[in-house]
């Protein structure tokens, strides 16, 4: 069974464990519902990325809260890029399906849009 990648960001306005947690589960929920079919035990892993300037908690708690307790999960920083965008939390979800590549919905939310206008909500 192939593995495909699932990317999905979003922004925050806060370093706050609250506001970090609040925005993962979010992101988290909308690439589930985005992907119909999509279970935890589906999930080979997840790996987490946030900028420099969110330390308040790790995205990847917020997956635990939803339940996914067996799925491997990393958290790591971003590369500090000048003028990147700030307060972004992202996510690559490996999922172990038969569907095909153009079939995998990526979610972007808020400023995380402009990451890749090509994939975000509000063109879909």
């Amino acid at each position: 069974m192939p593995v495909r990648g699932i990317r999905g960001a979003t922004t925050v306005t806060e370093n706050t464990e609250q506001t970090i947690l609040t925005a993962t589960r979010e992101l988290l929920g909308k690439m589930v519902n985005s992907n119909p079919g999509l279970q935890p035990e589906e999930i080979a892993s997840a790996w987490f990325t946030v900028t420099p300037d969110l330390n308040a908690a790790y995205p990847a708690k917020a997956a635990r809260q939803l339940g996914w307790q067996s799925v491997p999960l990393l958290c790591t920083q971003e590369i500090p890029v000048p003028d990147g965008l700030p307060m972004c939390i992202r996510v690559l979800l490996h999922w172990n399906t038969d569907r095909s590549q153009v079939e995998i919905q990526h979610v972007y939310l808020g400023e995380a849009e402009s990451l890749r206008p090509d994939l975000s909500n509000s063109n879909q």
